[in-house]
């Protein structure tokens, strides 16, 4: 497996962070899905990099999902989800342009929006 560095590494750190606050801790609870996210560097199926959204614990774990199935999985390139997780990219557009693949359940992938990664701090 390639060990290149994704762009989505640090918003994944960033959402570890995210999820210890009380902001993180209501999405939990709002939440309580586990999501499985494959970031490739460039093409989906190549090199995939696997994290997981524990959001009924409330967090992010680098590797794939081992207590069972995740609520849903999603694959993207690097670029495509630094897109959607930062609001630049409507998912449901990602969705139909092939450019983010879902497997699982379609009512937890429906609660995975834009909202539940943290916000970039304005400079």
């Amino acid at each position: 497996m390639a060990n290149t560095e994704l762009k989505s590494d640090n918003l994944f750190e960033m959402m570890k962070i995210h999820l210890a606050t009380d902001a993180g801790k209501e999405l939990t609870k709002k939440i309580g899905l586990v999501y499985q996210i494959n970031i490739a560097p460039k093409k989906i199926g190549f090199d995939e990099v696997s994290y997981v959204v524990d959001l009924k614990k409330g967090e992010v774990t680098k590797g794939k999902y081992e207590g069972g199935k995740p609520d849903a999985i999603f694959t993207f390139k690097d670029d495509d989800f630094i897109k959607v997780a930062t609001g630049k990219m409507h998912p449901q557009i990602a969705f139909m342009r092939g450019a983010m693949k879902i497997k699982g359940s379609l009512s937890a992938a429906q609660k995975f929006t834009p909202d539940i990664f943290p916000k970039p701090a304005k400079l």
